[in-house]
């Protein structure tokens, strides 16, 4: 079992999740992050001054799947999130040693 991370631009949350959805990944969770990358920022003006914003506003979504679904959510999250603008975002893929639902018990791969 893995655990998908992609930190995304706000706008392409629904798409990604649709992309998701048509794969056959239902369940996910998402926060409102800010952060840079190679962006690092950018200079707004407000009521005539001007300011630095260095965090920007991004979404994080985690995916916890089956591993040999991983390849297939990278493709879908890629496919959805990219503009090809920089900012576009990152993912990551982390190994899940243990998941329980704690409704009914179910543990690993059952419990996704």
């Amino acid at each position: 079992m893995k655990i998908v991370m992609a930190i995304i631009k706000p706008f392409k949350l629904e798409e990604v999740r649709d992309a998701l959805t048509s794969i056959g990944i239902h369940g996910l969770t998402v926060t409102e992050v800010k952060g840079y990358g190679r962006q690092k920022g950018h200079t707004e003006i407000y009521r005539g001054a001007e300011y630095a914003v260095s965090f920007l506003p991004k979404v994080k979504i985690e995916v916890a799947i089956a591993t040999d679904q991983v390849d297939r959510a990278i493709a879908a999250i890629v496919g959805a999130a990219k503009t090809g603008q920089i900012g576009d975002g990152k993912i990551f893929v982390i190994s899940l040693d243990h998941a329980v639902r704690i409704r009914t018990g179910e543990a690993d791969a059952a419990a996704l």
